[in-house]
């Protein structure tokens, strides 16, 4: 026991003295000596043992083109250990890198512009699902959209991390609800009488009851609150009588995941991909100016504050226009210990 006390003394010791290391490679636009929190918040995450680290890579959406794959893997066998590690939110990470060889890795990987992640108080690389390109259940371009947040909004300070998620349909692979902002693909189903036969197989393909079949005519009887805007209906219909109405995203904000997780809360519905922006740079906006002189502060623990939510819904009402939400409630936190 004496001697794993002192040994702990002695790694404490020598961690005390490796808080700031110098670092030839430009950082968070820093080069010379820096502190582990700085060189975490530029993407290089120490690990336990001595002089190494994770080194922590930008993949927008999960999305990592073949090219800058290869290069990845080629660094990563010249300069980590013997795998990479794929992280919860779509980045990869290259374990067991000696801080001493992150310039020429840096280097390497931009031959293929592949860059380094950052974490911190600041906006995150954003996650999403494969969206409408391929994926069958998909409404919206869930890839193009995290390019976007990627190029325009990555890197952003705020009083704490933020991140952003986009799932392409109610399957919600991306867990819109578990991030700070997230929307998911939504589609309003329209039904057209003159097309209909009267078949039922819209209300079989309706998983959640939204859609009944009358029981004499065979024609569906549609309870929009049931409704998960899907789109099974519209996709099963033989005769086209169930068209796309409204399309775009249905908007959460104030979720997290983590010791104390929160569900995000329903904003806004069917907002379209043009207004995606504008709402991001509108949540940002109330974040900073509300979260300021509190510390780190996440957004959904600032809009459990009494009033808040009301003032982010009022800030938002240029762009939310009428498909927000009225009178939406705050984040709901998860008990793990209340049954």
């Amino acid at each position: 026991m004496v001697k794993e006390i002192e040994a702990s003394i002695d790694h404490n010791l020598e961690e005390g003295v490796k808080r700031s290391l110098e670092i030839e490679a430009q950082i968070e636009g820093k080069t010379g000596k820096m502190d582990l929190n700085e060189l975490k918040s530029g993407g290089f995450i120490k690990q336990r043992q001595k002089d190494l680290f994770t080194v922590r890579l930008r993949c927008p959406g999960g999305r990592i083109p073949l090219r800058k794959l290869k290069k990845t893997c080629e660094v990563a066998e010249k300069y980590g250990g013997e795998y990479v590690h794929l992280s919860f939110r779509q980045s990869l990470e290259i374990p067991y890198v000696n801080y001493y060889d992150f310039p020429q890795m840096i280097k390497e990987l931009s031959e293929e512009e592949q860059v380094i992640a950052s974490c911190g108080p600041r906006v995150r690389v954003p996650t999403a699902c494969s969206g409408c390109e391929y994926n069958p259940n998909g409404l919206t371009d869930t890839q193009k959209m995290a390019q976007m947040v990627n190029e325009k909004f990555f890197g952003i300070r705020c009083p704490h991390k933020f991140k952003t998620s986009f799932s392409g349909c109610p399957i919600d692979c991306a867990r819109t609800s578990e991030m700070d902002l997230g929307f998911q693909g939504a589609v309003y189903p329209l039904w057209e009488e003159e097309s209909c036969t009267g078949c039922t197989i819209c209300a079989y393909a309706c998983l959640e009851g939204a859609i009944v079949a009358d029981s004499a005519s065979g024609k569906p009887v549609f309870n929009q609150l049931n409704c998960l805007y899907c789109s099974d209906c519209i996709r099963a219909c033989p005769t086209g009588a169930w068209k796309a109405g409204k399309t775009g995203h249905i908007v959460r904000v104030g979720g997290r995941h983590g010791r104390h997780p929160l569900n995000g809360s329903v904003i806004a519905r069917f907002i379209p991909d043009d207004d995606v922006p504008r709402v991001i740079e509108g949540v940002l906006e109330w974040y900073n100016k509300n979260g300021e002189g509190k510390g780190r502060i996440r957004i959904g623990q600032l809009l459990m504050e009494p009033g808040k939510m009301e003032a982010l819904t009022r800030h938002l009402a240029p762009v939310l226009g009428d498909n927000a939400l009225k009178n939406p409630r705050p984040p709901e936190p998860v008990h793990i210990n209340r049954f």
